[in-house]
């Protein structure tokens, strides 16, 4: 059969993984030989801390990706070139050398990764090289889910029900990478080389394997055979940090070492057949298509309000809101479950989404400080982290965003505690000198029995700090700060 290229190349960014993948896909079917390239950007990794764990998970997963290309091929000569550098230069250089005439990649719609794309596609272009790009992240992009009058949602509800109504089996069917595999080429013997060690890259090891993060597309079937027999108490149990609700998928499908499709598919089905927990976790996996959609129709908000009235709110500034920040990103805030959430993301990258609402919350809210704050600690200390669902939960919280809560909704910090913690559990896993408290002391240890505190052998401002604010004070506060929102609007 003859095919449109007789070589190419696929650029593997977000999507660290041979199967279901559309770019390859693409490739194989039109091009007589294939060749893999993966670039570790140094526009990306130069600004990050030199222990950063997404940089070791990717690391694994491309050690992981190698193997499965040279599985599919049946030949060690295959597999992934690995470059150091930066990818709008070492595209083009690896094109030229390999002698290809296409490119192909998946999309990435995040703002500099747009301007990226553009820069590469033109390098490309002067050497007389296509690109060619897919969607492959998300099942619906950019455009294709619209309103009535042609518009973007900016609602999730009617968005949701749209998607639902759009989607079919098409949407969701694998790509079948694994019938054209014949085409993967072997690799020049110059660019054999292993994936390059982390401190190759200038990074340290940060030990995914003993918080339980494992790489790599190979160590998604184990979370999939525990989470699916879970999956139907999920509309209640993903609520409660300290019991195993959650997938634990959200790095993997960050990474792309899971296919979107393939997730969807099996939740779509379960919740066609009625199982409630299967038709909740469906609607995470289309907030994060919502999400996507929102940051390509309107890429302002990735760095001002979505609602621009909100832009006028006047945060705390200056030396005493730098103070609060810190104590906030240190878990000494005071109030247990915000510092407890605060040491899960920094000790292990994660942090329950229940917690993510209430820690958000917490900082916007209650210490009046500007939610890009919290957005940037995140976007460095999440091993998640997605710039479209990390921008769309901090508007979210901070009531700037499309479909935000009201800005009148203020988690109770303490509440929250109770209600989604009762037992403490979770509490005294991540605040151990905060153990021995009793369990209805444990949510406001400042309203603790002298008595109690003493048994307990906790001293307020001494083993853990007494609350920065109390939240009813800050509650009105907050409530005056947002009014001028509505004189805005009047």
């Amino acid at each position: 059969m003859n095919k449109a290229f007789s070589s190419g190349m696929v650029w593997f960014r977000r999507d660290l993984r041979a199967q279901d993948h559309a770019a390859l896909f693409h490739a194989l079917k039109n091009c007589s030989k294939v060749f893999c390239l993966f670039v570790f950007d140094s526009d990306i990794l130069d600004p990050l801390p030199r222990a950063d764990r997404r940089v070791e998970f990717i690391r694994e997963s491309l050690v992981d990706l190698d193997g499965q290309l040279r599985s599919l091929a049946g030949n060690d000569a295959a597999g992934l070139i690995v470059r150091h550098g930066q990818a709008k230069e070492q595209v083009a250089r690896m094109a030229q050398q390999l002698g290809v005439q296409a490119v192909f990649a998946n999309h990435d719609d995040e703002p500099p990764a747009q301007a990226r794309d553009a820069q590469v596609r033109g390098a490309l272009a002067d050497v007389g090289v296509v690109l060619h790009t897919y969607k492959d992240h998300v099942i619906f992009e950019r455009q294709e889910v619209m309103t009535q009058m042609g518009r973007p949602y900016t609602v999730f509800t009617p968005y949701k029900n749209a998607w639902l109504k759009k989607v079919d089996a098409q949407d969701l069917k694998a790509y079948p990478v694994q019938d054209h595999v014949a085409a993967l080429a072997p690799r020049p013997e110059a660019c054999r080389q292993a994936v390059p060690s982390l401190a190759d890259l200038g990074f340290e090891a940060t030990h995914l394997h003993t918080l339980h993060i494992h790489p790599g597309s190979a160590a998604v079937p184990a979370l999939l055979e525990d989470f699916w027999p879970r999956i139907a108490k999920y509309d209640h149990a993903r609520n409660f940090p300290a019991i195993k609700g959650p997938s634990y998928l959200s790095v993997h499908l960050r990474f792309g070492t899971v296919s979107i499709r393939a997730l969807a598919r099996q939740a779509l089905n379960l919740s066609q057949a009625g199982n409630e927990g299967a038709s909740v976790w469906l609607s995470e996996l289309i907030w994060r298509d919502f999400y996507a959609q929102i940051m390509a129709n309107f890429p302002h908000a990735m760095e001002r309000s979505f609602k621009p009235d909100y832009d006028a709110i006047a945060w705390e500034h200056g030396p005493h809101a730098r103070k609060l920040f810190d104590a906030w990103c240190q878990g000494r805030t005071g109030y247990p479950l915000v510092d407890a959430a605060m040491m899960q993301i920094n000790q292990t990258g994660y942090m329950h989404n229940r917690l993510r609402m209430v820690v958000a919350s917490f900082l916007v809210k209650d210490l009046g400080i500007d939610w890009r704050w919290g957005e940037g600690y995140f976007a460095l200390h999440l091993n998640d982290f997605d710039l479209s669902s990390n921008n769309g939960g901090w508007q979210w919280a901070s009531s700037s965003g499309c479909d935000a809560q009201p800005y009148f909704r203020i988690f109770n910090p303490v509440s929250q505690s109770e209600k989604f913690d009762p037992e403490g559990k979770f509490i005294r896993r991540y605040l151990p000198q905060l153990a021995s408290l009793p369990t209805a002391a444990l949510h406001a240890p400042w309203a603790a029995k002298p008595l109690e505190l003493a048994v307990a052998g906790v001293a307020l401002g001494k083993d853990y700090p007494r609350p920065i604010v109390m939240h009813d004070e800050a509650r009105e506060k907050t409530l005056a700060r947002y009014a001028v929102v509505k004189k805005v609007k009047e």
